[in-house]
């Protein structure tokens, strides 16, 4: 009901009140006076029929006023759209426009009408939102969406308004164009103009001067800050002298995906120096825009440093938005010569072990014998400095089960090996949690025992990864080493403490070097057989080592299957699929690929196994190619020689052409 007529009958409620009152008081009249009866009912008629003539009255003059007043809105509201200021069109759910104003025919005259239709009908979806709204499960639903038309980008905001033609529900949207884009312009202008942080870092400064001529030193370093200064300035960058090996410069926004595009050919060319020497020259670059102030950037730049250093150096990353984009890195770690990090790490070590309440040990998922045999070197340090020490095992497989065995057959270990709800009880906010062999938060065996204390020690050997645990009160990590049981002996020869490791453990120490280096093919320095000379002197019974890593005829058969199955993609890689979803599919494809990597002309190797509803994928390479760079974009991570990583989601045929794809991938990055 209008308002208008809202209004009348108020009014006509009151006019019969008074009527009302005044009968009543004619009655009483007559009832005192019988003679008032006549005048009082001419009188009460005449009342009557003028309330009734001055109600007419009224609501006839009250209607024309608001019919007058609607004529004129509509009017004005008719004017706004045909003289509106933006383009505007009046379109049913269908896509068919019903009205145009002439703003959007002379703003489009240039264009196709129908492309625009066409265009704007799949960014907001009509034939769905048609059916929808028709089932009543949306009402006054709006519109907000960004258009491209020609070289424009406009905005069209707008509502769906429901109407009644022919007894059908139909809906139609009016839709206002507004150029939008001036103001997107000036926000990717004042996006680009925001500053880039970056640090570059001579990875292998101390080296360099120790083995070139004094002579040539500085012609060298002339050399190599030539090529820095022609980088930054071709990107239009200002650099900055930190110290004799680091640089600090910064740049514009838009120069970032230029340097990109580019991948860093400032690696290759510090490479190129020629030295005369056997040491070869390499940069480490990291750069940053995350934060809001210059000083966040220097900051977080800074952490993505660390980063590339954890994984070997020669390489560049940048950190967008909390990711990481890594570049180069092709090279093999080169081995460092000095040995001071491992005595202070280790007489730090022993400082933070004597003031914890407990120590709990803890490796990766699917536990192998370099970590298992590097948590019994840190448990027999902890109880040399009489600290109860528990070492975290919630998983086995083939490649440990042996181990296992055998330290479960010494009453000495009996309640040392602990599962995750144990672990889960003993910690507490003074336990020192030390882990070994990974440095990645969710590779770990329990990664709630994390959140449970701030005491925290990482030992680990892989490059580093993005997902690497922080605010950890030590680090011993060397992407150099062999192993995490090569770290580990390192930290037991240069403990104040004596420590005297028991023939088992000092047998895990050495099975952990022999596994990660291939019985001393791969990854194997000076450092490495020092490590293994003075494991040796403690009595270990090689023969016993090696039975740890013999496989049965069954498991033999299947590991010469997968071999046989493989195929060569890309004239030098070897790829196989171990079918059979077993346990210890990571161990059995680990096994294939180093199989693989002995035939000839083969160059690296991949197998893929399935192992439960994850997909598990080994890498191998003789050091051409890097296998880490390739398997860390499936979300894995590694060495350039060994890597690994795991795929959800998806059927082995699906993995697989997955890996290919980014194979191909990093054969077109590396040019």
């Amino acid at each position: 009901m209008l308002k208008s007529d809202k209004k009348f009958e108020n009014l006509i409620s009151r006019t019969k009140i008074y009527l009302i009152i005044i009968a009543v008081l004619l009655i009483v009249l007559c009832f005192n006076d019988t003679n008032y009866i006549v005048p009082s009912i001419v009188i009460y008629s005449l009342i009557l029929i003028y309330s009734l003539w001055t109600n007419n009255k009224k609501r006839d003059e009250l209607t024309r006023h608001i019919q007058d007043i609607t004529v004129n809105v509509d009017s004005t509201v008719k004017s706004s759209l045909v003289n509106s200021p933006f383009p505007l069109i009046i379109m049913e759910t269908t896509g068919n426009i019903i009205w145009k104003s002439s703003k959007f025919v002379s703003e489009f005259a240039n264009e196709d009408i129908n492309n625009i239709t066409k265009n704007l009908a799949k960014e907001i979806k009509l034939d769905i939102l048609e059916k929808t709204l028709n089932k009543n499960e949306v009402k006054n639903k709006s519109i907000e969406k960004e258009l491209l038309i020609g070289k424009k980008t406009y905005k069209v905001l707008g509502e769906y308004v429901k109407s009644k033609r022919k007894k059908q529900n139909e809906y139609m949207m009016t839709l206002y164009f507004i150029d939008n884009t001036q103001y997107l312009n000036l926000q990717k202008e004042f996006e680009e103009q925001k500053n880039c942080i970056g640090i570059i870092t001579i990875d292998n400064y101390d080296e360099m001067v120790q083995m070139l001529p004094d002579e040539k030193e500085p012609l060298i370093l002339a050399e190599i800050e030539k090529n820095i200064y022609e980088w930054t300035s071709s990107i239009g960058g200002v650099v900055i002298k930190t110290d004799r090996r680091t640089y600090f410069y910064f740049f514009e926004q838009k120069e970032l995906e230029k340097i990109k595009e580019n991948k860093f050919e400032i690696l290759d060319k510090i490479k190129e120096i020629d030295t005369d020497e056997t040491v070869t020259l390499t940069l480490s670059i990291a750069i940053s825009n995350d934060g809001e102030t210059d000083y966040d950037k220097y900051k977080s730049a800074q952490v993505a440093m660390d980063v590339v250093l954890g994984r070997g150096g020669d390489q560049a990353a940048i950190r967008e938005n909390e990711k990481y984009s890594f570049f180069g890195g092709r090279t093999l770690e080169v081995e460092k010569r000095t040995k001071v990090k491992a005595r202070t790490v280790a007489r730090a070590l022993e400082q933070i072990i004597a003031e914890a309440n407990n120590v709990i040990i803890m490796g990766h998922t699917n536990a192998d014998i370099d970590s298992l045999g590097s948590s019994l070197g840190i448990y027999r340090l902890a109880k040399s400095l009489e600290k109860e020490a528990y070492i975290v095992n919630n998983t086995t497989g083939l490649s440990v089960d042996n181990f296992v065995e055998a330290i479960k057959e010494s009453k000495e270990y009996e309640e040392v090996l602990i599962n995750k709800t144990e672990a889960l009880n003993k910690i507490s906010d003074e336990t020192l949690l030390i882990i070994v062999d990974t440095h990645k938060k969710n590779y770990v065996e329990v990664p709630e025992l994390l959140e449970k204390t701030n005491k925290i020690m990482v030992i680990d050997h892989h490059r580093k990864s993005p997902d690497f645990i922080e605010n950890t009160i030590l680090t011993f990590h060397e992407v150099y080493a062999s192993s995490a049981a090569e770290l580990v002996t390192e930290i037991l020869q240069y403990t104040d403490t004596d420590v005297k490791l028991t023939t088992l453990e000092a047998e895990g120490l050495y099975a952990g070097i022999m596994m990660d280096t291939k019985n001393f093919t791969f990854k194997t320095g000076v450092r490495t057989f020092e490590a293994a000379a003075f494991l040796r002197k403690t009595g270990v019974d090689i023969l016993k080592v090696k039975k740890w890593f013999q496989s049965n005829l069954e498991n033999y058969n299947i590991i010469a299957e997968i071999v046989r199955n493989a195929e060569i993609v890309n004239e030098t890689i070897g790829i196989s699929i171990y079918e059979k979803d077993d346990k210890n599919a990571n161990l059995m494809c680990a096994k294939a690929a180093d199989e693989l990597l002995t035939i000839s002309d083969i160059t690296a190797s991949f197998v893929l196994g399935k192992q439960g509803d994850k997909i598990c994928v080994s890498g191998r390479s003789i050091g051409d190619i890097n296998v880490q760079l390739i398997l860390e974009k499936l979300g894995g991570g590694g060495h350039i020689t060994v890597a690994g990583a795991q795929i959800e989601g998806k059927s082995l045929k699906e993995a697989k052409q997955e890996l290919i794809q980014k194979i191909n991938e990093y054969f077109s990055e590396i040019g």
